[in-house]
């Protein structure tokens, strides 16, 4: 069964398929939609996830013993495989042996990268389409875009007119992580209701004068003085703290998404591209993975978690002395005894 990504939803309310194989090159759609069927199946009581990574020299016969195995429990599962590229010879032999006799007690979500009309029309591909789902996604352009970014605001409780919904489309030029971002930032500063064309060209302003990336970007790098005067720059501005953290908290994050998957044994080239860092972006991340640890990277969360219940008025401090702990945290070396300012 063919289905665009707004029609997935609807199937998920009505029935979980065996297999979906979710495949594009437009990442933010593609790692929403596999969030969407991952979530739909805890749901329905698929409790377990499995996480294959077909990365080059992957050993097929552990997906195929996955499918042999139950769980100890009896829990149903999630077998969660990652294509780094579209099926090759070896991924569409395996593909067709799990499609003839597919797991039980398992739901099977292969993301995957764009595939070709030629291989539409392969024997792993009609298996698919036979017996389960499948998901391509497209970049987004023209009115398309408008309205994924109206349905995107929306979602959030954030109401604009037209015309301002095309100023976020010139702000972002079809990049829908970037639209997220700017989506979220909206939310951060001006809350649920509707919004104006000046708030958004000034949330745009803001963000072109001090940027809050270039915060979290100076802090990776360790550059503790620089990310200082970025942070103080965005103080002057009247930036809202609660989005100077939120980008702070998002590269944590990722730092501590691509720690665990080199911990597991994912190549680090392998782990940066699944946590989706962009080429630009793939020297800071390593300075910061060759400069931190897990336990320094969960330090930072904690002091995020302080730094947010005092920006929301759940605890006593300056929201800004919290942001400087966050930064001088990141920046540091692993293992360094940080001697944070109480607040």
């Amino acid at each position: 069964m063919k289905l665009s990504v707004e029609q997935l939803g609807e199937q998920l309310k009505k029935r979980l398929a065996p297999v979906y194989f979710l495949s594009g090159d437009e990442p933010l759609q593609l790692a929403e939609a596999a969030d969407a069927v991952r979530q739909a199946a805890r749901a329905a009581g698929y409790g377990n996830r499995e996480l294959f990574y077909a990365d080059t020299g992957f050993d097929w016969s552990t997906l195929q013993e996955a499918t042999d195995s139950f769980s100890l429990f009896g829990e149903k599962r999630i077998l969660d495989l990652r294509l780094p590229a579209k099926p090759d010879k070896a991924a569409a032999a395996a593909l067709v042996r799990y499609l003839e006799r597919p797991a039980e007690d398992a739901v099977l979500v292969v993301s995957s990268a764009k595939i070709t009309g030629a291989e539409q029309k392969s024997r792993w591909y009609q298996a698919v389409d036979r017996i389960g789902v499948v998901v391509q996604v497209w970049p987004l352009e023209g009115e398309q875009l408008l309205r994924w970014l109206d349905r995107r605001l929306n979602a959030k409780g954030v109401l604009a007119d037209k015309s301002g919904v095309r100023i976020l489309t010139a702000r972002v030029e079809g990049n829908l992580l970037a639209a997220a971002q700017e989506i979220e930032k909206l939310h951060i500063l001006y809350g649920k209701g509707k919004i104006d064309d000046d708030q958004i060209v000034k949330a745009v302003a803001d963000n072109a004068r001090y940027d809050v990336f270039d915060l979290a970007e100076e802090t990776l790098r360790g550059h503790t003085a620089k990310a200082y005067r970025v942070l103080m720059g965005l103080k002057a501005e009247g930036v809202a703290p609660a989005v100077a953290l939120w980008a702070l908290t998002r590269d944590i994050r990722l730092i501590g998404n691509v720690m665990a998957l080199v911990a597991q044994g994912t190549p680090t080239d392998a782990a940066l591209t699944k946590c989706q860092v962009w080429d630009k972006r793939k020297s800071t991340v390593l300075q910061a993975l060759q400069r931190l640890n897990r336990d320094s990277v969960h330090r930072t969360l904690l002091l995020s978690a302080k730094a947010d219940r005092v920006i929301k008025g759940m605890d006593t401090g300056d929201a800004w002395d919290g942001l400087l702990a966050v930064c001088v945290s990141l920046a540091a070396p692993a293992g360094t005894r940080i001697m944070a300012k109480p607040y």
